[in-house]
């Protein structure tokens, strides 16, 4: 199975500071490879138009529903997810973490989950900016992310 993930609304290569967020420059944004921070995935700067990854996976029915691994879902006592880590990217390329997303596999519906099984793509759409104008960070629920069962044929192939 793949997994679709289409970002938009990104919140700029550049955010000041608030009172929970330092404020950076040259923010990029990447899918983390499982057990390995620094093993990024496709890295987009902060005032890209839009994001897009696609994660290869395995989809395995168990008795409790479908199970889903790969080299980028993480496996934590929480569950399964996947990371969006923001960072800063120095003059040598050098990225730096400063915070990140968790995309939850036991927030899809047990429907959806099951269909994306059938068509081997499931696609996850959401905004990267959070309501304070910041990068999104922490656990992303419905109705801040859509999770759906596609096609495969890209972000229009519903």
């Amino acid at each position: 199975m793949q997994i679709h993930i289409e970002a938009s609304e990104l919140p700029g290569r550049t955010c000041g500071p608030d009172t929970d967020f330092a404020g950076f420059d040259n923010i990029h944004v990447g899918v983390q490879r499982k057990d390995r921070p620094g093993d990024l995935l496709g890295l987009h700067p902060g005032d890209a138009a839009h994001a897009s990854w696609t994660l290869d996976c395995t989809a395995v029915p168990t008795p409790e529903g479908i199970e889903v691994s790969g080299p980028y879902i993480q496996n934590r006592l929480g569950g399964r997810f996947v990371y969006l880590s923001w960072g800063t990217v120095d003059g040598s390329g050098d990225f730096t973490m400063f915070r990140r997303a968790k995309l939850m596999v036991s927030d899809i519906g047990p429907e959806v989950l099951e269909a994306a099984g059938r068509t081997g793509h499931l696609t996850a759409r959401l905004r990267l900016t959070d309501d304070r104008g910041q990068p999104r960070c922490a656990r992303v629920r419905p109705p801040d992310i859509a999770w759906s069962a596609t096609g495969g044929r890209g972000p229009d192939g519903d």
